[in-house]
């Protein structure tokens, strides 16, 4: 180990990292001071962290220096009073306030290096606690697996539902073990599941609402009396939830003699046929008393929060129905019938529903069958989840969910005109978290950590330019394009003849002679003496994402545009499934994608028009992009996925993407694409790409060109490394 640096040897250092950019000139001398008395493994970790975010914002840097000493004594240094030897908690204090600047700014990130004392004793109660981001990912998928409606898991500072999505508070440590605090938050998102599935908000919601003096209690006896309601419905179907949830409860001692009084009131809760009214008419009997404490995963009831969620779902969800089972009424109106169809007098369609209702396993009425001419009629499969949560909201598909808005229209709008669709354009003149931007993470390979939600990337179309610049390269290439066809023709599905097969077309005469040969020697007659053909059909989706920085202006535009009419020519011959999206942006909260053509969109005029106006545009901010189209590609069902960019730079913008963070970013984008099972390639006309694209892609992953004409003869080779 190095000999610790002494007090002057340590202010050079920090003068040499903040020196640049405190405005003040403050002295390091208390800095210095401080970090003097620490080992020399501490005071490396420190300097090289504050070197780090001196790079980002050299105040932070100081404040960093400053408290560091201090920090380290209570979170991680030989004599931490938590009982820590290693840098550990340290590192995580120093992310906490590097994530506080990116998301709130410098005053939150201070403060946040001023309160370590906080931070330790936070950190103390996480070894046993647990956060919410640790497992709301799990949380999220165990909702969804119980079926309904997907609802989402976001932190709050209160627990409560507004049947979209469940809020959850930030962390939990009220047992001494992570697993019992990890079944507290399984407790508290499966009760507010059953709130939503079992029927709690189908009630007049004004009674809820605060606007008498007994509003209050009623509230707390509703949420009482529904508890107990739930955990029948939950007893009936998730026996085990149920269990773990009453024992949680039994262990932090909650109220269990006070619902031991309610519950001869209350018994008829307990049945199957009971429901939310039931529940609402007992609070409000029992209005003038104090309600029990809440339950340990009971959560709070936001009455408003909720109507407003409802109303705009319901509104929402009743025109999106109407459109799609009057557009299956459609379909079945083409298929032949065995008998005329006999349309109802006095209806504006021939669909009813089915009178007859059942309950199924979870309690939920899922009988919701509709008729046709009075013959069944399965509920569309785009329309089954919209349908189960029209249910949930109402109890049933009300009659008038069935008619049509007038005379092939649909009710859309309040004017009864579909509204208009925001201009991309026009979103970065405001607050650029509008509806429709996507949100993705950012790598800092320094920090060795995510930049949560930092870059912000909008989907733009490409603008069609009808030149004809289509048909002018299919004729000045043409000979390049039959050569291109032919060899692509060989990666065609193929015919081919398996030997030796238990059953089959044909005898195979090879095997028969070898059976033969084996039965005179004394063995049985082997079974496999047939062959048979088969058909090895490709099942390939390829995502080409092309580079629209401003680096592409000019002949390398020209380029790209001609590289990609003679791609989606070769592409059109295997008949494979394929999508093509540029790529650019100025900042992080600037990306956007521009679509040029669509998985399920035909190649056409159109996308030859939308080839032919490929612009360049601004920088070349890879990750966000990448991430973005391994989204999209992941929706696809395929054997094979690949993406290939198509490229003639490094990944740069004009901040501070440039050099090894936005390769490190790239590199790390497309490791999440490979685990996404998406294979990666690149095609650069960039002759010193092979300074960084090994460190990118990987040594066999992508290929130079220096021209067009070279671009599609590299394709076949391209197709037969990827898809073997």
């Amino acid at each position: 180990m190095n000999d610790p640096l002494d007090r002057n040897r340590i202010e050079e250092r920090l003068d040499e990292i903040v020196e640049a950019a405190l405005s003040s000139r403050r002295s390091a001398t208390d800095a210095a001071a401080s970090l003097a008395e620490l080992d020399s493994e501490s005071q490396e970790f420190i300097l090289h962290w504050v070197g780090i975010i001196a790079r980002t914002n050299q105040e932070l840097a100081y404040h960093l220096a400053n408290h560091a000493a201090y920090a380290l004594k209570a979170l991680g240094g030989e004599k931490s009073e938590y009982g820590r030897s290693d840098h550990e908690d340290l590192e995580a204090w120093i992310i906490t306030a590097v994530d506080r600047f990116d998301e709130r700014g410098l005053t939150e990130a201070i403060a946040t290096l001023r309160n370590f004392k906080e931070f330790a004793e936070d950190r103390a109660l996480d070894r046993i606690g647990i956060r919410l981001e640790e497992v709301d990912g799990i949380l999220e998928r165990f909702v969804h697996g119980l079926g309904g409606r997907n609802l989402h898991i976001v932190s709050g500072p209160e627990t409560y539902t507004d049947t979209a999505t469940i809020h959850l508070p930030p962390s939990i440590s009220r047992f001494e073990k992570r697993s019992d605090n990890f079944a507290l938050y399984k407790a508290l998102a499966g009760h507010h599941w059953a709130q939503v599935r079992f029927g709690t908000w189908r009630i007049r919601l004004e009674a809820l609402f605060p606007s008498g003096p007994d509003s209050a209690r009623i509230l707390g006896w509703f949420r009482t009396f529904e508890s107990i309601r739930l955990d029948a419905c939950l007893a009936r179907t998730l026996p085990g939830l149920y269990r773990d949830m009453q024992n949680l409860s039994r262990r932090l001692e909650y109220r269990q003699d006070r619902l031991s009084s309610l519950r001869p009131d209350a018994r008829h809760l307990e049945s199957p046929d009971a429901n939310a009214s039931d529940s609402l008419d007992l609070a409000q009997k029992r209005s003038r008393q104090s309600p029990p404490e809440i339950g340990c995963y009971e959560g709070t009831m936001k009455p408003e929060a909720i109507k407003a969620v409802m109303s705009e779902r319901i509104a929402r969800e009743r025109k999106e129905f109407r459109k799609l089972i009057i557009e299956s009424e459609k379909a079945l109106e083409k298929k032949p019938t065995p008998e005329p169809s006999k349309k109802h007098e006095g209806s504006s369609n021939r669909i009813s529903i089915e009178e007859e209702r059942s309950t199924d396993e979870a309690g939920f009425d899922s009988s919701t069958l509709l008729r046709f001419d009075d013959l069944p009629m399965p509920i569309p499969d785009n329309a089954s989840g919209i349908a189960e949560s029209i249910v949930q909201d109402l109890g049933e598909i009300p009659p008038d969910y069935l008619e049509a808005a007038g005379s092939g229209r649909y009710d859309i709008g309040e004017s009864g005109t579909p509204p208009p669709e925001k201009n991309p354009d026009d979103v970065w003149k405001g607050v650029y978290h509008e509806d429709g931007a996507f949100f993705y993470d950012e790598w800092d390979f320094e920090r060795k950590r995510y930049r949560k939600d930092w870059c912000v990337l909008r989907e733009r179309d490409v603008h069609p330019l009808w030149d004809g610049f289509a048909m002018r390269t299919l004729g000045r290439y043409r000979g390049l394009v039959k050569s291109i066809r032919r060899s692509f023709e060989a990666l065609r599905a193929k015919e081919r003849r398996e030997h030796r097969q238990p059953d089959g077309d044909d005898i195979d005469l090879n095997a028969c002679v070898d059976a033969f040969a084996w039965m005179r020697a004394g063995g049985e007659c082997p079974e496999r003496l047939f062959t048979r053909r088969v058909l090895h059909e490709r099942d390939l989706a390829v995502m080409m994402m092309v580079d629209m920085s401003g680096s592409t202006r000019g002949w390398i535009n020209d380029a790209e545009r001609k590289a990609l009419v003679l791609l989606c020519e070769a592409l059109e011959t295997l008949g494979d499934r394929y999508a093509i999206y540029g790529f650019s942006g100025s900042t992080r909260k600037r990306c956007e994608i521009y679509r040029i053509k669509r998985f399920d969109e035909e190649y056409s005029d159109r996308v030859q028009a939308r080839i032919s106006g490929i612009e360049a545009q601004d920088y070349t901010r890879m990750g966000a992009a990448i991430r973005h189209l391994t989204r999209i590609t992941s929706e696809i069902e395929a054997k094979t996925k690949i993406l290939i960019t198509l490229s003639d730079g490094k990944p740069d913008d004009y901040t501070d993407y440039r050099g090894s963070y936005g390769i490190e970013d790239t590199r790390m984008a497309l490791f999440e694409a490979k685990r996404a099972g998406i294979h990666p390639f690149c095609v650069t006309i960039d002759t010193d790409a092979g300074d960084y694209l090994p460190r990118m892609y990987g040594m066999a992953n992508f290929v130079i060109v220096n021209e067009v004409r070279q671009l599609p003869n590299h394709l076949s080779d391209i197709y037969r490394k990827l898809t073997s």
